[in-house]
């Protein structure tokens, strides 16, 4: 039996999961919230942004948003504050830092 990712709560038993837990069904991240364990947090300054949307395609959760073909600020709701964002920017548009958890 493989369960769809909605269903998935903590009532649910681990013989119910698919091997390694893999997800076999598209469009799951947009149910859960990674962002509440970051450490380190990204921080988008838009007047030195360029908007070559280097940092969209490597971030792992989709947490940059891009409306009306520009990168918009983080969304901190999925951001697990790895650090790839700030390492491909070219332009210093990212800066990392330690988080502060103010914010989810």
């Amino acid at each position: 039996m493989s369960l769809k990712a909605k269903d998935i709560n903590e009532n649910t038993s681990w013989k119910d999961l698919t091997l390694g837990c893999a997800i076999f069904e598209p469009m799951t991240s947009a149910a859960v919230n990674t962002g509440n364990w970051r450490t380190m947090k990204p921080s988008f300054n838009e007047e030195k942004c360029k908007q070559c949307l280097l940092c969209v395609p490597v971030c792992p959760d989709c947490a940059i948003p891009v409306k009306d073909g520009k990168r918009t600020d983080f969304d901190f709701y999925f951001c697990k504050g790895c650090g790839i964002c700030y390492k491909v920017c070219p332009f210093g548009a990212i800066e990392f830092k330690i988080d502060d958890k103010k914010e989810v």
